[in-house]
């Protein structure tokens, strides 16, 4: 009898095109596809809660796989794979879960965070993780574009086509290449500063393809004086694609955690 597992999975996002299992082999979820077929000696199909684009890092990646026994520990699986992972892969944790679980359609909430860093220089050990902003931003006008985002709104306007790449398998907009419907609800947008270093946590239901990069370009630019929060709360109660978009870099965003 098959057994699923499930694993905690943290990466960082910069070597790989994103989660999504490509042509060209080098995506998370093909690194821990081929971990797993090098311990089994047979494919495992791999599902992981989220698809994170290229660059994005995850703290607490959720997926499951389904083996053919259970031949391994959850132990013995952490260290089996993580001795076969690149350094920049690493599963936490894992265990045996009910047949029933599923790693992206069991999710009920999603949070991530994304980093600014605003300072006149970057400290080489913040680069890839926080997008580099020399100058100041007007933190209150960002308080309140971000509170803005709050509740449930079609999110047309701060989503982008994902279009034809030779993806396989599982979506991360959690519900498909082509969404059926881009209502979305976010339950908190929190900005927090420390230092020289601003926050923006997105707590939520699910996120469409570069969601929250798109609505922390518009965050960013509000808070620069380049669009009024009026034109943010117009373009986002429009449900409406309008131009110019701005999508914040991909190195500042993380997958913080995926609630079940």
């Amino acid at each position: 009898m098959s057994r699923r597992l499930k694993l905690i999975i943290a990466y960082d996002g910069a070597p790989f095109a994103g989660w999504q299992s490509q042509s060209h082999r080098n995506t998370v979820q093909d690194h821990i596809e081929r971990a797993f077929e090098r311990v089994l000696g047979q494919p495992a199909r791999v599902h992981g809660a989220g698809r994170t684009d290229a660059g994005v890092h995850a703290l607490a990646q959720c997926a499951h796989v389904d083996l053919p026994d259970n031949r391994l520990s959850v132990a013995r699986w952490s260290e089996a794979l993580n001795a076969l992972l690149p350094p920049t892969i690493r599963v936490l944790r894992c265990q045996y879960v009910s047949n029933d679980f599923h790693a992206r359609l069991s999710a009920k909430e999603k949070i991530y965070r994304y980093r600014i860093w605003l300072s006149s220089v970057l400290p080489p050990f913040e680069y890839g993780r926080a997008w580099h902003i020399p100058r100041p931003v007007d933190l209150t006008i960002l308080r309140r574009a971000a509170r803005q985002f709050v509740g449930t709104h079609d999110f047309a306007g701060f989503a982008a086509n994902r279009g034809k790449s030779g993806r396989r398998g599982d979506t991360d907009s959690s519900r498909g290449e082509q969404e059926k419907s881009t209502i979305r609800t976010i339950y908190s947008a929190r900005v927090r500063k420390t230092g020289p270093c601003v926050t923006i946590e997105f707590d939520g239901d699910g996120f469409l393809y570069k969601m929250v990069r798109l609505i922390v370009g518009t965050l960013v630019r509000s808070a620069l004086g380049k669009v009024s929060i009026e034109n943010v709360a117009a373009r986002l109660n429009s449900g409406q694609v309008s131009a110019p978009r701005f999508a914040a870099p991909a190195e500042g965003l993380s997958l913080v955690r995926v609630r079940y």
